[in-house]
């Protein structure tokens, strides 16, 4: 194994700023949760790279916030945590010129680790060659990060140079994980994921923070190629149960279409998906509900 280059690489950054967009295009899988909406990553998601000469093991993170709730609170150790037992991190940014309170927090949170630091500035294709390099040197001035990478993870502009500047930092080792895994998640997991990322997408702003997708159901039919899964989208208030289930029952149809048909493609199987909806009042500002729901470091 002394030719394979493997390791732990975390990355980091304020909501939205690319990081699990840009990890499924490495991954070249559909696996982190993508949304415009914040706070869309909840815990820490390992996500496998293979390739002939290397295996690297991402950890997604949820974005760093100010916590307003237990849920909040657990999303930030989580962030935390994934800067401990490393062998790099990735500080992603957006093209935005001002660095704000968030962002302060991070660059404080690196300097006080010894490890090695990339700096990846995230959705260049909406700069012009001057504006990247004026944010590149804002970013070098500050003599915390060994590289500045600038990127579009949505159109994969410099992605493969991302990636072998990423091996060069990495030691020999051992593979940890077979050449066949992308995640260490089950596939329940990403399957509440993808609901979830559907109820987000179609929902307005005031109800998704407060959703949870639980699966009842995930079992293969034993004279037909189906898979049926009954999943509860869980919401914290009544009004809310209303809003997710539209009026007719039109809104919890769109998601369940939108869904089953991502399921599909992920699971490569024809799918059976039942959505029902439950309330559990103002479950993020509970402890033991937030445990239950599988928010908790193991």
């Amino acid at each position: 194994m002394d030719d394979i280059k493997s390791g732990f690489v975390t990355i980091v950054g304020r909501s939205n700023v690319g990081k699990s967009t840009l990890l499924n295009r490495i991954i070249g899988e559909k696996i982190s949760i993508i949304s415009n909406k914040s706070q869309t990553t909840r815990s820490n998601l390992k996500l496998i790279y293979n390739s002939l000469d290397s295996q690297i093991i991402f950890l997604d993170t949820p974005g760093i916030q100010n916590p307003k709730n237990k849920l909040g609170e657990f999303m930030l150790k989580e962030a935390r945590s994934s800067l401990k037992d490393v062998d790099l991190i990735l500080y992603m940014v957006d093209v935005n010129f001002d660095i704000g309170e968030l962002d302060n927090l991070i660059i404080d949170m690196l300097k006080k680790i010894n490890l090695p630091k990339l700096c990846i500035i995230n959705k260049i294709d909406t700069l012009n060659v001057d504006e990247i390099s004026k944010l590149i040197s804002k970013y070098e001035d500050m003599n915390l990060f060994d590289k500045i990478i600038p990127i579009s993870a949505s159109e994969g502009t410099n992605v493969y140079n991302l990636i072998d500047s990423i091996k060069s930092y990495l030691p020999y080792g051992p593979k940890y994980y077979s050449d066949d895994m992308i995640t260490d998640q089950s596939e329940r997991k990403i399957v509440s994921e993808i609901i979830r990322e559907n109820a987000l997408n179609f929902l307005r702003d005031e109800i998704p923070h407060g959703i949870n997708v639980i699966i009842e159901k995930f079992s293969i039919r034993k004279n037909k190629p189906i898979i049926d899964i009954d999943a509860i989208i869980c919401v914290e208030k009544k009004s809310h149960k209303g809003m997710v289930i539209g009026k007719n029952g039109d809104m919890i149809l769109k998601i369940g279409k939108s869904a089953r048909i991502d399921i599909e493609k992920f699971l490569d199987s024809k799918v059976n998906l039942k959505l029902f909806v439950k309330i559990d009042d103002d479950w993020r500002n509970k402890s033991f509900k937030v445990k239950e729901f599988g928010y908790f470091r193991k």
